[in-house]
């Protein structure tokens, strides 16, 4: 009390008190202020064609795209300080990113922004799905089975990056970043693991697995709306697909990413209706009464013939479309690509398809060939039940380190990025007793391993991995397009020549020469934006090498398959070896070691502020680009039949459960001439009320499938089937089957249908 009484003598101290409060909280705002930063995420559909191209990541030229498992996209996050540098990073459902794609991007980029987003602050970064539309790189080797260049797959993913970055730059807010980690036990496996062992014993000893198991994720958060997004880090291959599949599919991270979106959309939804969704389940009446009073009703619904429609349509029924909330941000999630050059999501082990015995340890061969050695994944025989489980292990870990985020990052936003010229980079080695030695990097060349494949896509022939001596008859065979110089073979030793690329040049590059590296920095997050497969343990070193030359705790992660790509890179140890990722490391042994010297070069500018040059300008070979894909020249349809119709429906009076396939054939027309971005050619409809039909399933799930197909290679004629795996969240109800397209006619007009299957029954 006599405290009181003090203070009340005292009006000075009071107002003292109270100026020195505010001051305290300006401060502390101001403070807080500083380390927070401009958050936005943005995502559009880089679906592209889902018919007649070839898919990128296998090089079998027999899987080509004939429909879609679900949609692929481009997702991007920006981070920015509020008076300083900013960052953008791009996720893409594709195999990998394209330095051509990457150049028209940036050329976009300026014409919109001026220099706010350049090569230097923007990566692009791929997941490594088996299973995207191929042809949209410039160099001649990865456009070679999509017979060259195919414009639409370029064109889908240029305007769907552009979008996603568009998108992310509008919903900039002032926000906050969290890093959180953890590790994944069952989604990967190490498919070369002779390579890795040659790998010194006392460095192994290190490390408890032979591949890395950690992810790391950031959380994204809005000031005003809250989680926004997520990024995350984890190596494994997008090879859950496999190289027979031909529908579109982001394989395990897509699926993830789709998971991940979906589950935080549902969570708020819960919120909102206080109940718990699938999407839309808000709209269902009470199971819409008896069985027997839906079946009256489904039975007042039979198939709808084709009819034209406008081309907006597709868009307008998207289911996620009618779920996005106009006044705040969608919620993005990424499941990005790190070091899995070595990682196999094939997590049950390689087999031969013939005897059912492991293969051989050495060479992964099969009574010595590799086309019966196959990797087998947690749904073996099932590819899309493989698909599945490891992109919801991924998920699922992901959802708990979003949830538990608590590390904020803190600090600023920095990168740097330079062009090098891989074919003849010197490079300062230690010597064993001490001084060094200067050694040289190779124009790019494939081995003969490179061939034989992996145990996630075997090759053909009589190539088999671990080779390092090559094979007269197919050295003939190389001769005929280059025969490689003494000084290019004994770069490359111990690895045999079986493709020359970085000395092939007609009708022009076969492979890349000057590449793109680049780390960008936000708080006490830095990302390694490499362009191309680094193995565990060449991962593993670079991470090591870059952590080092910051003085503060950093959290570090490799972004594999960026802004170009250039195959592998595997440590000096694992090249001796001469396994598939040995034989696809393409400047030589002594490429790790020019990544580490390089990235060493970057991280010291960035502490001490300094500035790196630009280098060499990679070549834009736009121009120069051959397609042979021969275009679509018209869809036709039977006599008396249009475009839409139901070939195939479901029997009147259906009645299916939880868990059973529907399925539906529509006589259509070539998926090409129209992609339907950020549409869908397929629809499953819910009747609500006693007329009116509510989008709840789209080619976008996981559990509906478009299947394209024609009778014959070159007949006009097509059929699009779409297949629904009834999910066990699926509300009670009636129910229908919806397909959209576009056909083309003989001078060239595209016409877009839709049509409807009978009602059915959901119980």
């Amino acid at each position: 009390m006599e405290f009181f009484h003090a203070v009340i003598q005292r009006p000075r101290v009071i107002a003292w008190f109270w100026l020195l409060l505010l001051v305290f909280v300006h401060n502390t705002e101001r403070s807080i202020s500083a380390s927070n930063y401009l958050v936005g995420l943005g995502s559009y559909d880089i679906t592209g064609p889902a018919a007649d191209v070839n898919m990128m990541g296998y090089a079998n030229s027999g899987q080509t795209a004939s429909g879609i498992h679900f949609r692929l996209r481009a997702r991007a996050f920006i981070v920015a300080e509020p008076q300083g540098n900013r960052v953008v990073f791009v996720n893409l459902d594709a195999c990998m990113a394209s330095q051509l794609v990457t150049i028209k991007v940036l050329e976009r980029l300026k014409a919109r922004y001026g220099n706010l987003y350049t090569e230097k602050n923007v990566a692009i970064s791929g997941i490594h799905t088996h299973a995207g539309p191929g042809g949209y790189l410039q160099y001649v080797v990865y456009i070679v089975t999509s017979l060259g260049f195919v414009r639409q797959s370029f064109d889908a993913l240029v305007d769907g990056i552009e979008q996603s970055i568009i998108r992310a730059h509008e919903n900039l807010h002032p926000g906050s970043v969290y890093v959180n980690k953890g590790e994944i036990l069952d989604a990967g496996v190490n498919r070369s693991p002779s390579a890795y062992l040659n790998n010194p014993a006392a460095e192994r000893s290190k490390y408890k697995y032979d591949v890395d198991k950690e992810m790391t994720l950031l959380k994204f958060v809005d000031d005003q709306w809250g989680p926004v997004g997520s990024f995350n880090w984890f190596a494994t291959h997008g090879t859950s697909m496999s190289r027979t599949n031909e529908l579109i599919s982001g394989d395990n991270k897509g699926t993830a990413a789709r998971l991940m979106e979906d589950w935080f959309n549902q969570k708020s939804a819960a919120r909102t209706f206080k109940e718990n969704p699938r999407r839309v389940s808000n709209i269902v009446q009470d199971a819409q009464g008896n069985h027997h009073e839906l079946l009256e009703l489904a039975a007042s619904f039979q198939s709808i013939s084709g009819k034209p429609v406008t081309k907006y349509l597709s868009i307008a029924r998207r289911v996620r479309s009618s779920l996005r909330n106009a006044d705040r941000p969608s919620f993005v999630s990424a499941f990005c690509q790190s070091n899995c050059g070595d990682v196999s999501p094939n997590v049950l082990g390689a087999f031969c398809t013939d005897t059912g015995l492991p293969c051989d340890f050495n060479h992964s061969t099969c009574g010595g060939k590799n086309e019966l050695c196959y990797g087998r994944g947690p749904g073996y025989p099932d590819e899309f039940e493989s698909t599945r489980i490891i992109g919801e292990r991924q998920f699922k870990k992901a959802s708990d380190l979003f949830t538990s985020a608590s590390e904020k990052l803190i600090g600023k936003v920095d990168f740097r990025h330079t062009y090098l010229d891989f074919s003849k980079l010197e490079v300062t080695l230690p010597k064993q007793g001490g001084g060094s030695e200067t050694v040289k990097t190779c124009p790019a060349a494939m081995g003969f391993a490179f061939a034989a494949g992996t145990t996630d896509g075997p090759g053909a022939f009589d190539f088999k991995q671990g080779d390092n001596t090559g094979n007269p008859f197919w050295m003939l065979v190389r001769n005929v397009l280059t025969t490689p110089s003494k000084e290019q073979t004994d770069c490359q030793q111990p690895k045999p020549i079986l493709l020359d690329t970085g000395e092939m040049k007609l009708p022009y590059d076969w492979a890349p020469s000057v590449l793109p590296v680049q780390m960008l920095k936000i708080g006490q997050m830095v990302i390694l934006s490499v362009p191309g497969e680094f193995t565990t343990m060449a991962g593993r070193r670079l991470r090591d090498a870059v952590r080092a030359v910051f003085k503060e705790k950093v959290h570090v992660v490799i972004a594999g398959l960026t802004n170009t790509y250039s195959q592998y890179i595997t440590t000096f140890e694992e090249y001796e070896m001469q396994r598939y990722e040995g034989a696809s490391t393409l400047y030589g042994p002594h490429t790790l070691s020019a990544y580490i010297q390089e990235f060493k070069k970057l991280a010291t500018a960035i502490v001490s502020g300094a500035t790196v040059e630009a280098g060499p300008q990679p070549p834009d070979l736009l121009n120069k680009q051959i397609s042979l894909l021969p275009g679509v020249v018209v869809d036709s349809t039977p006599l008396g039949v249009k475009f839409g119709d139901v070939g195939t429906d479901i029997p009147k009076n259906s009645t299916f459960k939880k868990g059973d396939m529907v399925t539906v054939m529509f006589w259509s027309s070539c998926p090409r001439n129209d992609l339907m971005t950020e549409g869908t050619f397929a629809l499953v409809e819910l009747l609500q009320g006693q007329d009116t039909w509510v989008p709840v399933y789209d080619d976008d799930d996981i559990c509906l499938r478009f299947i394209w197909s024609r009778p014959s290679k070159l007949s006009a004629r097509s059929h699009a089937t779409i297949e629904w795996r009834i999910p066990q969240s699926t509300a009670p109800g009636v129910y229908r089957v919806s397909h959209f397209g576009a056909s083309k006619n003989l001078f060239g007009t595209i016409s877009h249908f839709t049509g409807s299957s009978t009602a059915f029954v959901v119980k």
